[in-house]
C-alpha cells in the first residue's frame, strides 16, 4: 500500500509499505480522509520527541472497513467509520472506570516515542482494535468525520469545566482546538464568549463561529477589558489552549474569584504559574487530556450542524501531495487551518 512515511526528521516520503496485519479483535480500515494535526507538524522536526522515524503519522481520520478479525462480530466490511486517536487497553484500573484517556497502557495513533511505535492513518490502510471504532451518520462526509477527533478534544475540555448558563468565558488561543472550544461553549449555553489570539484573521473566524469578541493582547489591556465587561469581577471560566507562560498568565488574570481555568494547550512541557493568584482567589484548575466518550456527541453535533467544522477545513488534497502541505503548515502559511489528505 502507499503511505506518507516520516523516514527521517523533516523528510516525508510517499512510498510503498506493507498492508498492516490485523489480530483477532482488530479491523482493517481503508482510509478515506486524514487530517494533519498541529502535533504532527510539530513532530516533524523531532522537537516533541513523539514522532521518532520511521513512522506513519496521522490520527484524525475516517474510512471504510475493509477486513475484520476472526473474533469481530459487531463490525462488517463496508461500514463507514471513524475512530478514537487513543488506543486504550480496556482492562486497566482507569479503563474499567471509563477513564480511557488515562489508560496505563495508552497509545496514540501515529506516535512513536520511547515507550511504543503506533503507525497511524496517513496511508491507504490502518489496523485498529474494534473497541475504538464509531459508525458514521449518513449525513457526514469522510472529510467532516476526520474532524471528529479534534472536536472531541474541545468537547472534553468543556465537559470537564463547570459551565453554567449565561457564563462569561475566555478562550486564550484561537487555533484549531480553540475555535472548536468557542463553538462548544456556545452549545453549552455560555452567554458571552471572548477569544484571544495574536492573529486577527483567527479572531475574525472565531467571531464567525460564535465568539462575541475577538481580542489581541497588543490591542489593549485584555484583563482590564474583561473586568469592565463583568462589573469588575472577571470571567467565570477560562480556557488556555496554547501552553506557554504568557498565555497561561493571561487566562489566569482574566478570571473572577472562584472561577475555573481549564488547561488544554501543552506547547511547553513546563511554564511559570501565578500560584498566589490561584490560591488567594480560590481558582479551580482542570487539566484536559484528549477525550473519553465524546465521539457520539461530536458526530451528532456535526451531523445536525450545531458545530461547524467545514469552516475550519482549508484544503483537501491527495496523500501523494502530503509532504508539500506539511511544509506549508510547518512554515505557518497565513490562512491555513486544517488540511485533510485523501489516500
Amino acid at each position: 500500500m502507499k503511505a506518507l512515511l516520516l523516514t527521517a526528521y523533516n523528510l516525508l516520503e510517499y512510498t510503498d509499505v506493507p498492508v498492516p496485519a490485523i489480530g483477532p479483535e482488530d479491523v482493517l480500515v481503508r482510509v478515506k480522509a486524514c487530517g494533519i494535526c498541529g502535533s504532527d507538524v510539530h513532530g516533524l522536526d523531532g522537537s516533541t520527541r513523539r514522532r521518532v522515524p520511521p513512522l506513519i503519522m496521522g490520527h484524525e481520520a475516517s474510512g471504510v472497513i475493509a477486513g475484520v478479525g476472526k473474533n469481530v462480530t459487531a463490525w462488517h466490511v463496508g461500514e463507514r467509520v471513524t475512530f478514537d486517536s487513543t488506543v486504550y487497553c480496556g482492562t486497566c484500573h482507569f479503563c474499567r472506570r471509563g477513564l480511557i484517556n488515562l489508560c496505563d497502557d495508552r497509545r496514540v495513533l501515529g506516535v512513536s516515542c520511547a515507550d511504543y511505535r503506533q503507525h497511524g492513518a496517513f496511508a491507504e490502510y490502518v489496523a485498529l482494535p474494534q473497541r475504538i471504532l464509531y459508525r458514521l451518520p449518513d449525513a457526514l462526509s469522510f472529510e467532516q468525520a476526520a474532524m471528529v477527533e479534534a472536536l472531541s478534544v474541545a468537547l472534553h475540555a468543556v465537559a470537564r469545566t463547570p459551565v453554567s448558563l449565561n457564563d462569561t468565558a475566555v478562550v486564550v488561543g484561537a487555533g484549531m482546538i480553540g475555535l472548536l472550544v468557542v463553538q462548544a461553549l456556545r452549545v453549552a449555553g455560555c452567554g458571552h464568549v471572548v477569544a484571544v489570539d495574536l492573529a486577527q484573521a483567527r479572531l475574525d473566524l472565531a467571531c464567525q463561529l460564535g465568539a462575541d469578541e475577538g481580542l489581541t493582547p497588543d490591542s489593549g489591556d485584555v484583563v482590564a477589558h474583561m473586568l469592565e465587561r463583568t462589573a469588575g469581577r472577571g470571567a467565570d471560566v477560562a480556557f488556555e489552549v496554547v501552553g506557554i507562560t504568557s498565555t497561561l498568565t493571561l487566562a489566569t488574570q482574566c478570571l473572577r474569584k472562584g472561577g475555573s481555568l481549564t488547561l488544554v494547550g501543552n506547547l511547553s512541557p513546563a511554564t511559570e504559574f501565578l500560584l498566589q493568584s490561584v490560591v488567594t482567589r480560590e481558582l479551580t484548575l482542570y487539566g484536559s487530556c484528549a477525550s473519553r466518550g465524546e465521539y457520539p456527541a461530536c458526530l451528532d453535533l456535526i451531523a445536525r450542524r450545531a458545530i461547524n467544522v467545514g469552516a475550519l477545513i482549508s484544503a483537501v488534497a491527495p496523500l501523494a501531495e502530503g509532504a508539500s502541505w506539511f511544509k506549508r503548515l510547518y512554515d505557518r502559511e497565513p490562512g491555513l487551518m486544517k488540511v485533510i489528505l485523501t489516500p
